[in-house]
C-alpha cells in the first residue's frame, strides 16, 4: 500500500472517518501520527490502525481503553499490515471464563485504504485560521449566481418577510414554579 503521509483532514476523508472522530482517536491516544510542527502526519500504518480502531468503535461500541489496547497490538505487529486478511482478537473478561473472539478484516480495511488514496489530492488542508486563495471572489460569485435565480423583491417585501418570521419563531417559555 503506497500512501504518502497526509494531515489530518486529508487521512480523514482516505479512512472515511469524520476528521473529528479521528481527532477523537489522536487525542486519546488511540493512534500516535507523527508530529511535525503544530500537524500530525498520518502515514501507511498510522491509517490503517485508525481505520481498525474505528471499525472496532463502529461495530462493538468499544471503549476507549480496549481501542488503544488492540492498536497497540496491531502497532507491534508489522507482519499484521503487510498481507492478513484478518486479524482474531480473543478477550477473556475474567480469568478462567471463556474468551470471546472478535475477527477484524484487516485486508479488506487496507484494500478500502488503498482504493480511497486518489481523494487525499481533493481534500487539500488549510493551515489553521487560513482561508484558501480565491475564497472572497468564489463566495461572491455564488452569491450573485444565487441572486439572479432569485425573483425581484422590493426592500419593503424583505423586510415583511423578515418580520413575519421573526413573529411565527416564537419566544421561549419559561415557567417558574414555587417551591414547597
Amino acid at each position: 500500500m503506497n500512501i504518502p503521509e497526509l494531515k489530518l483532514k486529508q487521512a480523514s476523508v482516505v479512512a472515511d472517518v469524520p476528521p473529528k472522530e479521528l481527532q477523537n482517536l489522536v487525542q486519546f491516544k488511540v493512534i500516535r501520527p507523527k508530529r511535525r510542527g503544530r500537524a500530525y502526519w498520518f502515514d501507511r500504518d498510522t491509517l490503517l490502525q485508525a481505520k481498525c480502531a474505528f471499525y472496532l468503535k463502529e461495530t462493538l461500541g468499544a471503549s476507549t481503553e480496549y481501542l488503544a489496547g488492540f492498536v497497540r497490538a496491531l502497532a507491534g505487529r508489522r507482519d499484521l499490515t503487510k498481507e492478513r486478511a484478518s486479524v482474531r482478537i480473543e478477550s477473556s473478561p475474567r480469568p478462567g471464563l471463556p474468551p470471546v473472539g472478535i475477527i477484524v478484516p484487516v485486508g479488506m480495511l487496507r484494500r478500502a485504504l488503498e482504493a480511497r488514496i486518489p481523494l487525499a489530492a481533493v481534500a487539500k488542508d488549510v493551515p489553521p485560521g487560513r482561508r484558501r486563495p480565491g475564497w472572497k471572489q468564489e463566495f461572491l460569485r455564488s452569491l450573485r449566481d444565487a441572486a439572479q435565480e432569485m425573483p425581484e423583491l422590493s426592500e419593503e417585501q424583505i423586510l415583511s418577510v423578515v418580520r413575519q418570521h421573526r413573529r411565527t419563531r416564537g419566544r421561549p417559555e419559561i415557567a417558574v414554579a414555587a417551591k414547597g
